[in-house]
């Protein structure tokens, strides 16, 4: 892991650890907040209810309201903290409204009661309902005066306009608050993720390196079975067989014959020694393992059907152009499980005559037009990242896509720094051109073949 890896995650823990204590505190002050708003409910409802008593008011009906009142609210608490459904909390409110207008019957000093429905108002409805509901219950509170004593005192007019406007402001920042914390969940999990996404691609890019690495050696010590051992077996039947001719010793022939015979077999066995050595790695190599896996991860995660094809010309690349494929078909696949809705993805490479193709095609939602997609900050940025880093080796990304068609990427880059073609064996690169060995590994080494078999090493 490199210093800026371990940096992000140290930032990470730390972001972790810091929320952590947020997300403690916000629940805490959820709790308070609720906690004070029945509270309150019950306080105003009381001293409501006292003053309406105390002020003539007959002590049946004030108590039926009054229960009633906090019954209902009871009822609407209970049932919010259970389901959370907002539709039938903003029903609640309605009916809470029409109790508490039915308590304005009964006596003018239950209009402090309005206090609690606009802190509800203002935490349910959105602002302009909000707006409209506080001002209509506010006119409730001066007609409800007016009624029943006959004139409107100023200090209540301009209490409830203060309380209102209060109540009102408190609930929507209450809500803000709420919202910045929910934000901040969001963006810590969505930097959890990207950093995971991080740790498992060095991992893949790991084994991709250590695959090739593989190849490399494998490749290697065929050469030099080929170029040594084999070349030396085949020069021991070549003598042995021209001196099987000349010999005139009868046991000397046969011999020699026996000595032929066993370079014969040892030629054979060592043609299959670098036969195993050699194409087996390179017909299932690190790039498309990487990313049958890829694929066989998406298909767990989100049951995305994914399939992979590959051309059977396609040549082995240097791993600089391997690595930019890989991450190309794990930023695209990324896509395909956050965002496309698709049931089957198909990830294709190909030969293009000097250059490699990748193309990636799901049968998703798509999008109208992708060169005017919006840019989400939560998501990334990761079709211009490809894009860059297709242009960076002179490659080019072109993407397709319509509404409710399907969603398709072609990455194209140059194959400069590619080794040998899969399917025509290894080439050795510093023989001349005038050399019959420099074309596949187990051909003879320019020397004349042996006439009565006609097998070379």
């Amino acid at each position: 892991m490199t210093a800026q890896d371990h940096r992000l995650g140290t930032f990470i823990a730390e972001a972790d650890q810091q929320e952590g204590g947020n997300v403690g505190a916000r629940r805490w002050t959820e709790r308070t907040m609720e906690f004070g708003q029945h509270a309150i409910a019950l306080v105003l409802m009381l001293i409501s209810g006292l003053r309406a008593v105390s002020g003539g008011a007959p002590l049946l009906p004030t108590v039926a309201v009054s229960v009633v009142f906090l019954a209902w609210y009871a009822l609407g608490a209970v049932r919010a903290a259970r389901s959370g459904a907002l539709v039938l909390a903003k029903w609640w409110l309605i009916v809470l409204a029409v109790a508490w207008l039915c308590t304005l019957l009964v006596s003018a000093e239950f209009i402090w009661v309005a206090f609690l429905l606009w802190l509800l108002a203002g935490h349910l409805f959105s602002l302009r309902i909000a707006i409209v509901f506080t001002a209509l219950t506010y006119i409730a509170t001066v007609v409800a005066p007016l009624a029943h004593y006959g004139q409107v005192p100023t200090p209540s007019i301009i209490g409830s306009l203060i309380g209102a406007v209060f109540a009102l402001g408190l609930s929507r920042g209450y809500i803000e608050l709420l919202r910045e914390g929910r934000r901040r969940e969001e963006l810590l999990r969505s930097l959890e993720l990207a950093h995971q996404n991080l740790l498992d691609l060095q991992d893949e890019l790991a084994l991709t390196q250590r695959h090739a690495g593989e190849i490399q050696e494998r490749t290697r010590v065929s050469r030099d079975i080929h170029d040594t051992i084999a070349q030396s077996i085949s020069s021991i039947r070549l003598i042995a067989h021209a001196e099987a001719e000349r010999t005139t010793d009868g046991h000397a022939g046969q011999v020699l014959a026996q000595v032929e015979d066993l370079a014969a077999q040892s030629s054979r066995d060592v043609r299959r020694i670098i036969a195993a050595l050699a194409p087996a790695e390179l017909e299932d190599g690190a790039l498309t393992a990487a990313i049958r896996r890829l694929l066989t991860r998406l298909e767990e995660d989100s049951s995305i059907a994914g399939r992979l094809d590959v051309d059977e010309t396609l040549p082995t690349l240097s791993a600089e152009v391997e690595v930019a494929l890989l991450r190309t078909a794990q930023s695209a696949l990324a896509n395909v499980r956050q965002h496309s809705q698709a049931g089957r993805v198909m990830v294709s490479l190909m030969d293009l005559d000097g250059a490699i193709r990748m193309d990636i095609v799901d049968d998703g939602v798509g999008m109208a037009d992708p060169e005017k997609r919006q840019r989400n900050p939560d998501s990334g940025f990761g079709l211009d990242f490809i894009g860059s880093r297709m242009r960076e080796l002179g490659g080019e990304l072109v993407i397709e896509s319509s509404q409710g068609s399907g969603f398709a990427i072609s990455a194209t880059l140059p194959s400069q720094s590619q080794l040998h073609t899969r399917g025509e064996g290894l080439s050795t690169a510093d023989e001349g051109p005038g050399t019959e060995t420099a074309g596949r590994l187990g051909e003879g080494d320019g020397t004349r073949e042996s006439t009565d078999t006609g097998e070379n090493a």
